[in-house]
């Protein structure tokens, strides 16, 4: 537009207007070169505000990229813990040393169970007492301890009635055994030649018998100091009911023996459990006496018999097993029983061992690899003292701490496997 108004001023103005339009003209170039230098400087102006602007945009996205991986660390660790939750680091090697055992939880047969408690008693015939032969004062023959060993013939009591009124006991047997061996030799001589009738003859053999089988009874081997009570049978001294020095009389029980190689157990069972017991053959019992868990099956134990009413004095209903001292089993202690009884299929169980307790909750510990355990919660059914039935948490085919448990245990307590995770 400039220049076209600086042509149209020479047209009108011919040469004099030329220095005017030329004047015009240089200040129309300085008046564009001005507009151009402030446009060039706007546009500097513009660029560092782009600059600035792109630099910002840059950090920016720089710092929005560093929060980025810096998110996505911190949720990789966090899935990284998660995927170390409740997982436990035990080196192989530690474990073998420890005894820890695993295996793989599979199916198989339990047994309805019955606890019980009952008691450890004596069978019947294997428990001998030993009495009195005559009547006296009691001296020991030897120290009798609960729990001593003798055998058969071994000399137990010397029972001495010397001072008493009646006299020595073992002496008049002798006085009247004497008497009647001169009776029997007199007339084993004279009933040939009929002197003496055979009629008196056998009354006179009757009554020598009878003396000698008498004084032999209650003689010593020296025939002095009273009357010897010899043991009855090989076994053991249970009990002993006298006293050095107390007087018995003829008869009176001393003290109890027993061979202690069968013993009955005798559990008493709950009413409401009366229809099961058709089906209880065998059962596992530990005695209060020890910790040792016993199987009659082991023991060539059998059941006697079970009631077939419950007892007046209670509402249980007795049953008897019968069984080997093989476990050195004390007679008399009390004991937990769990009564066998009919077979299911199909059933999860672990030994009793491999599970641990947490405020009523039963835990297991189950093998990731050779290094790794994961602790899981279950639930448990039924209980043979031996296995314990596992009715949720386990579905088969894990392989479990079956023995040494506490010691994983003990190594959840002491790592939280911080750089360790188990990948599924």
């Amino acid at each position: 537009m400039l220049c076209c108004a600086a042509w149209t001023a020479c047209q009108s103005n011919g040469g004099a207007s030329h220095d005017h339009a030329h004047g015009t003209d240089v200040e129309a170039h300085d008046h564009a070169s001005h507009d151009h230098e402030g446009h060039d400087h706007e546009s500097h102006d513009h660029e560092g505000h782009d600059h600035e602007a792109e630099a910002h945009d840059h950090e920016g996205h720089d710092h929005e990229a560093g929060a980025h991986d810096h998110a996505a660390e911190a949720d990789a660790h966090d899935h990284a813990a998660e995927a170390a939750a409740g997982e436990i680091s035990l080196p192989a090697a530690k474990a073998a040393a420890a005894g820890v055992e695993v295996q793989t939880v599979t199916a198989g047969t339990f047994r309805d169970v019955i606890v019980a408690s009952g008691r450890v008693m004596p069978a019947p015939g294997d428990e001998t007492t030993v009495v009195a032969s005559v009547s006296g004062v009691v001296s020991f023959a030897r120290p009798l301890v609960e729990g001593a060993l003798l055998a058969k013939g071994a000399p137990m009591f010397t029972i001495s009635s010397e001072r008493m009124q009646d006299g020595d006991a073992v002496e008049r047997a002798r006085i009247a055994y004497e008497k009647a061996r001169a009776e029997y030799e007199r007339d084993s001589s004279l009933v040939a030649d009929r002197i003496v009738s055979q009629k008196e003859y056998e009354a006179t053999v009757e009554r020598y018998r009878t003396a000698r089988l008498a004084y032999e009874a209650v003689a010593r081997d020296d025939g002095q100091g009273g009357a010897v009570v010899e043991a009855p049978a090989g076994g053991y001294v249970k009990s002993c009911s006298v006293k050095e020095g107390d007087y018995v009389s003829m008869g009176t029980p001393l003290a109890v023996m027993t061979q202690n190689r069968r013993l009955n157990l005798r559990v008493d069972v709950p009413e409401r459990y009366y229809v099961l017991l058709a089906n209880v053959t065998t059962a596992n019992f530990r005695a209060a006496s020890g910790d040792k868990l016993h199987r009659l099956a082991d023991l060539n134990g059998r059941m006697v018999a079970y009631g077939r009413n419950a007892d007046d004095a209670s509402a249980y209903i007795p049953v008897t097993f019968s069984f080997d001292n093989a476990a050195d089993v004390v007679a008399g202690s009390f004991a937990e029983v769990w009564l066998l009884a009919a077979e299911r299929e199909g059933v999860l169980s672990l030994p009793v061992e491999a599970l641990t307790e947490e405020q009523g909750v039963y835990f297991v510990y189950v093998q990731l690899d050779e290094d790794c355990y994961r602790k899981q919660a279950v639930t448990t059914g039924a209980t043979d003292g031996e296995r314990v039935e596992i009715t949720a948490g386990l579905t088969g085919g894990e392989r479990v701490v079956t023995r040494g448990a506490i010691h994983v245990r003990l190594a959840s307590a002491s790592n939280a496997i911080p750089a360790h995770s188990h990948n599924h």
